[in-house]
């Protein structure tokens, strides 16, 4: 059996819509992507050090999976971080029938709350969710995260997607590893009580 990690960026205020790129996400008319820009390289370095130093697999949204494919896929980087996501398995939700071009893709589609429960029981490393917004919602609805991993970033936006959107479940946590970064930007891990 492994674990299923959510691993995401959000505001002081709970937004993590588009932090990286203000062409990233700007669905439901969102202004103010890139907010985590700032302070990007910093957080990544801690996060390829305490996230995904370990061999992992990935658990995407299409639009995450897209994404992250346009950026990763043909990538002849010397960075490790590319180098893993390259390496890793993909499993990506999605009702589309686009084909996923991406070494170690493969679609979840129908019962997807069956499927991730049916990975979850199988041997491998730990399944990452990265961004996927919608995705996480229904993955923290049904109980399936195991584990929280958040970088929270000295930033306001006040509208945007939040990690805990209306109507979350009552879920208590205990935190297992905190760190922060010189410029304001901390690293919080929990796992659900």
């Amino acid at each position: 059996m492994r674990k299923l990690a959510i691993l995401t960026f959000q505001t002081m205020d709970g937004v993590m819509q588009a932090p990286s790129d203000p062409k990233e996400d700007s669905s439901g008319g969102f202004s103010q992507g890139g907010w985590a820009r700032e302070h990007w390289e910093e957080v990544m370095t801690q996060v390829a050090k305490e996230a995904m130093a370990e061999p992992y697999d990935l658990l995407l949204g299409h639009t995450t999976y897209r994404m992250f494919a346009s950026s990763f896929a043909s990538s002849d980087t010397e960075s490790p971080v590319a180098q893993q996501l390259n390496q890793a398995k993909k499993y990506v939700v999605t009702s589309s029938r686009e084909s996923l071009e991406w070494k170690n893709s493969e679609r979840i589609s129908g019962d997807i709350v069956s499927a991730i429960s049916q990975l979850k029981q199988q041997d491998g490393p730990l399944l990452q969710v990265h961004g996927s917004w919608q995705l996480i919602q229904l993955l923290l609805a049904k109980g399936l995260v195991d584990e929280l991993r958040l970088w929270t970033f000295p930033v306001v936006v006040g509208e945007g997607k939040r990690l805990f959107a209306d109507g979350t479940v009552s879920i208590r946590f205990k935190l297992t590893k905190f760190e922060a970064c010189p410029s304001g930007a901390f690293m919080h891990f929990y796992e659900p009580v």
